[in-house]
């Protein structure tokens, strides 16, 4: 039986050349894929579950479509000093001292959190996750080879990647982001460093670790640490080859981070690394960007267990995945409790459809276009991953479970079992969502009972039956469900 892939067209959006491409991966039936993954220093925040989100849903379709993929998603554990500046700007060295931890205990701190977050999401783990502090030994034999191809120079302990001299054999750095080097040479800041590189965009492969500096390796050069762009190189290129079919991140990483990296790997293999670029856009909350200094700013968990000022109530992560798949992964996302109780019902209304379908009896023909409806669903997944367009025809399918239900419609044996199918392969399988039937018909009644309870509590507490009280919080913290008084009275999440 052939893949369904032999069967499909699929156009992806490639940020290298500003326009949807067909998606003709390098080795027939094989897709090598490669994501930045976290920095581990700090907890993952939403706009990074929305980026790692879509890739998740790109990685479930492309399995779905019976490609062998190879998913390669990193860890930086090391070395992100992001603007070669002083040893004071390396996110590890600044949290290692705030929480006056070993820099491999913050590893493991935001290792771990990193992935029960994920988990929550319902991610399908990658197929490889390596870590920078694992591939010290490939970075540094990188960074020897752009010396000796005459890409990179060593300088007082440090090595740099020389633009200009990248640039002088017919290279182009900026290609990606579409920036000139005369205008990046005119416009950078004066950083600590810069005495030390030949040109000021020339970013640093490797950095001579000072006195203050913890994470240190042995180099030919220096006792130091990797440069944050040439980790994803050496991991990606290990893992996938010289040239692989995807490279994805976040739009914040397109420049510098992508931009070093396609030009390391055209000065070490003289060949176009990455064949796809593909970029999620920005998370942003009531219209305006989520900023801690702003104070519009809320955590994964947060978000899940209710305790924040932005939010009515606790959504599960179910709902905030459906949430984020309703806007495309290249279009900014806005959330707010609107969108957040508008997905929720959305999200029911789906889930009643799905357990409805138990209740249509077939007939012996169907009056209703089901190729149509169904060519439609991959047609959106075809065209870029277009998940709005895709869960705009889930919806039309729960019409169709309407009409027959009111006996205004019929549907074949062999029908039903394709609608079926085809609706809780794309809910669950491709939008990597949760069946919750249950707990989405019972809601109503849920929150009825839980409402009841605080009352009883409330009354308890009123009378000082304080153990009363206390036994009803304690009760529903049994059950996963978690009270939480205020000023305006007591809520609870789930």
């Amino acid at each position: 039986m052939n893949p369904l892939y032999k069967n499909q067209s699929l156009k992806l959006y490639n940020s290298l050349s500003g326009e949807k491409e067909n998606f003709v991966p390098i080795h027939e039936g094989s897709i090598g894929m490669y994501v930045c993954g976290p920095t581990v220093y700090s907890n993952v925040h939403l706009g990074n579950v929305r980026t790692f989100m879509s890739f998740d849903m790109i990685f479930r379709y492309f399995k779905h479509l019976g490609y062998n993929i190879r998913y390669v998603r990193n860890i930086t554990d090391a070395g992100h000093l992001t603007d070669d500046g002083t040893v004071e700007n390396d996110r590890f060295v600044k949290q290692t001292r705030l929480e006056k931890l070993e820099p491999m205990e913050v590893v493991q701190k935001y290792t771990v959190y990193f992935h029960r977050v994920l988990d929550l999401f319902n991610f399908l783990p990658p197929s490889i996750e390596p870590t920078a502090t694992g591939h010290i030994i490939e970075q540094i034999e990188l960074a020897e080879k752009l010396i000796q191809d005459g890409f990179a120079y060593e300088s007082n302990g440090s090595v740099y990647f020389d633009v200009l001299a990248y640039n002088e054999k017919g290279l182009n750095y900026g290609e990606l982001s579409n920036r000139n080097i005369d205008e990046l040479l005119q416009n950078t800041r004066d950083l600590d460093g810069q005495n030390e590189k030949r040109n000021p965009q020339d970013f640093a492969l490797w950095k001579k670790a000072s006195p203050a500096h913890i994470m240190r390796w042995n180099s030919p050069w220096s006792e130091g640490f990797p440069g944050w762009h040439l980790e994803c190189t050496a991991m990606s290129t290990k893992y996938l080859g010289e040239q692989f079919d995807i490279h994805g991140g976040g739009m914040d990483l397109k420049f510098p981070h992508h931009e070093c990296e396609i030009a390391q790997g055209k000065a070490s293999t003289g060949k176009e690394p990455v064949k796809y670029w593909m970029h999620a856009n920005m998370l942003t909350m009531n219209g305006q960007r989520m900023s801690k200094s702003t104070g519009n700013y809320i955590l994964p968990m947060e978000l899940i267990n209710g305790e924040n000022p932005f939010f009515e109530k606790a959504f599960s992560p179910n709902i905030v995945r459906f949430c984020f798949l309703q806007a495309h992964y290249r279009s900014i996302l806005d959330i707010s409790n609107d969108a957040m109780i508008a997905s929720e019902k959305g999200f029911i209304r789906l889930m009643e459809a799905v357990s409805n379908l138990n209740n249509i009896i077939p007939q012996n023909k169907s009056s209703l276009d089901l190729p149509t409806w169904k060519k439609n669903c991959y047609d959106a997944m075809n065209d870029d991953f277009n998940t709005p367009i895709l869960i705009a025809n889930l919806f039309e399918s729960v019409r169709f479970v309407n009409l027959l239900l009111d006996n205004k419609e019929t549907i074949s044996t062999e029908d039903l079992s394709d609608l079926k199918i085809t609706l809780t392969t794309f809910l669950f399988d491709i939008l990597g969502l949760k069946n919750e039937t249950l707990s989405a018909n019972n809601s109503g009644k849920l929150e009825g009972v839980v409402e009841m309870l605080i009352g009883m509590r409330r009354e308890a507490r009123a009378n000082k039956n304080f153990a009363l009280s206390d036994q009803i919080r304690d009760n529903l913290q049994e059950l996963g469900i978690q009270l939480k008084d205020g000023k305006e009275g007591t809520t609870f999440s789930i």
